[in-house]
Parts: C-alpha cells; sequence; structure tokens
C-alpha cells in the first residue's frame, strides 16, 4: 500500500490479513492492491495455491472460513485463463480478500482447493467448464453445465459457437 494514503477500515484490515499471508509466502504472491472495491493479490506460485488457502483458513489471525465465490476469467491477451476466488472471514474475524490464480490458456492446470472450502467444488467444475482450465486433485472433474461432449469453452473470448450439436441447430 503506498504510504500515507488513507484507506477504508474494511481495506486495512484486508492488508493486515495480506501482511500475514505475504510474511509466510513471500515471492509466491504479488503486491497487496488496496482498491475499495475487493482487494486482492495474486498467488505467482500457482503449486502453493492449496497450501497458501489452507494457511489462509487455518491461521488464527486469518480465519478465512468462507469462498463466497470462485470466477474464472480469461487473460487472452497473456495467453492465460484464471480464477479470482472472494473469500472471507465470515462470522469470525470479518475480513475479506480476493485471491487470484492464472495458469496457461491451453493444457494449463491450477490446483484445486475444494478441500479447504467445500463451495469451491462446484465453481472450479464450472471454471473448467466455460474457460478449460483443469484443476488438479478435484474430487470430480468434469463439466457441470455443459454436456461432456460439447466443443470448446463457451466464456473463452475467441470462442466460436458451434453450429449443430448432434444434428440440433444450436440457436445464437
Amino acid at each position: 500500500m503506498e504510504e500515507g494514503k488513507v484507506v477504508s477500515r474494511s481495506v486495512a484490515e484486508s492488508a493486515a490479513a495480506y501482511a500475514i499471508i505475504h510474511e509466510k509466502f513471500g515471492k509466491a504472491v504479488s503486491a497487496f492492491d488496496a482498491n475499495d472495491t475487493m482487494p486482492f493479490f495474486e498467488v505467482l506460485d500457482t503449486e502453493l495455491w492449496p497450501d497458501i488457502a489452507l494457511f489462509m483458513r487455518d491461521h488464527a489471525k486469518l480465519k478465512f472460513n468462507y469462498m463466497a465465490c470462485l470466477t474464472g476469467l480469461d487473460y487472452q491477451s497473456e495467453d492465460k485463463v484464471g480464477i479470482v476466488c472472494n473469500i472471507e472471514s465470515l462470522g469470525l474475524l470479518n475480513h475479506k480478500l480476493a485471491v487470484k490464480v492464472k495458469c496457461a490458456r491451453d493444457g494449463g492446470s491450477i490446483p484445486s482447493v475444494a478441500c479447504v472450502w467445500h463451495t469451491a467444488n462446484w465453481h472450479e467444475r464450472e471454471a473448467y467448464d466455460l474457460f478449460g482450465m483443469l484443476f488438479t486433485g478435484h474430487p470430480d472433474m468434469r463439466r457441470i453445465l455443459c454436456p461432456e461432449d460439447w466443443e470448446g469453452f463457451p466464456l473463452r473470448k475467441d470462442y466460436k459457437v458451434q453450429e449443430r450439436y448432434h444434428g440440433i441447430k444450436v440457436p445464437y
């Protein structure tokens, strides 16, 4: 955070939580982005994401016990896809953070955190289904919205809608 910058109480609490995470994981996480909408950091060493998630959930001064949302994103210009997780210490310490994790657009994977926050289970499947990144270690890694034999990933920026599916015209 910029020195001398006035921030809300919520952002200050998020910054304090981030400082604990950064102290433990150092260069594996990016700098803290103290934006007022949803403060965040990015996991730079993707393989450490499950360790960071467990640390965030279990550390006495963090207690991030609730994943409110996991959203897939297409970073087409970076040739990556990724997720943004909105995580909160609900009913305990009441702070919140967003965490970004990215991987290669084609053949990339992100370690699953479904064993850390159970809400990640279906959210990760949805991100896979619509953006194409795999979640290694996921207990049930298969499509959740599209049929198993659907071609492509519908929320990627370069997605081309198939004209027909099993002989049926696809409306678009």
